[in-house]
């Protein structure tokens, strides 16, 4: 069942737990996941990053291809497809015409009163088509969809107002997070990341979840994050396992077995990921 994040991520804000943000990048990916999360019963969103649309072929083929994954393959829970890091509102149309049930308008970048601007541009197109809408304050540094930036905190006061004059539905604020591998402890602000879910109505998202320990997952969880997203954890158990059978079997040629021999460890820690989250329907 295709859905947008909205009820998704209130009940999760409600009773503490989060909603995986697992991010595909390819027909197998998206199978891979969907398979899982419907055999564990939790609800899951599924991430396209404008790199990994393009790599796909476009926002209609990613589309349709999921909406046929869940007819084709019976899933019975709560899917939202959802893009992540849109640059611009006509990347957020152009994922929301073809049939996208949420969308991340990601201009961090820009000062706080554009950031504004843009976003609510997002959120009246996006409302008007039942989709809903994240946005970012602050800046999350590392490195995604090979773009490196650093990171700039997000501040409570810019949190309120990118809220109150765009009415989005979730906000991601840096507070410590990167894309990518971690070099080091992650740095997590959990003092301003409870201030901004006491302060706000609506979910907040982690984002960079690769790396970061259980017990700071945990503690994040219990300070209002609602959405965790996961990419970079979901490559490296992947890649390791098709390496591993590509050294074992070193005359493979098919790339269904060679694809698919990365298929038991994403699901592994696809299982894991959602125990820890405590996700539930």
């Amino acid at each position: 069942m295709l859905v947008n994040s909205k009820d998704l991520l209130l009940k999760a804000k409600a009773s503490k737990y989060a909603i995986p943000h697992l991010n595909i990048n390819n027909l197998e990916w998206a199978k891979y996941i969907l398979q899982e999360c419907n055999s564990l019963n939790v609800p899951v969103i599924l991430g396209v990053s404008e790199g990994a649309a393009k790599y796909m072929g476009g926002f209609n083929t990613i589309a349709l291809m999921v909406k046929g994954l869940i007819t084709d393959l019976n899933i019975e829970i709560p899917v939202c497809l959802h893009v992540d890091h849109a640059s611009s509102f006509e990347t957020c149309k152009s994922a929301i015409d073809a049939g996208f049930t949420s969308v991340m308008i990601d201009a961090s970048r820009q000062e706080l009163s554009e950031n504004i601007r843009i976003t609510k541009e997002v959120v009246d197109y996006a409302h008007s088509k039942n989709v809903t809408v994240e946005a970012e304050v602050g800046h999350i540094g590392g490195t995604e969809d090979n773009i490196t930036n650093t990171s700039t905190n997000a501040t409570l006061e810019d949190c309120l107002s990118l809220y109150e004059n765009t009415h989005i539905d979730s906000l991601a604020p840096a507070l410590g997070s990167v894309h990518g591998f971690y070099k080091g402890e992650a740095n997590l602000d959990f003092a301003t990341m409870q201030k901004i879910s006491d302060a706000l109505p609506i979910p907040l998202v982690l984002h960079g979840g690769t790396g970061i320990s259980d017990e700071k997952i945990a503690k994040a969880i219990s300070c209002g994050i609602s959405k965790i997203n996961i990419n970079t954890e979901l490559q490296s158990v992947w890649s390791k396992a098709v390496r591993s059978y590509l050294e074992e079997n070193k005359d493979a040629i098919d790339p269904r077995k060679i694809i698919g021999s990365g298929e038991e460890a994403l699901k592994a820690r696809v299982e894991e990921i959602v125990t820890l989250f405590k996700t539930k329907i």
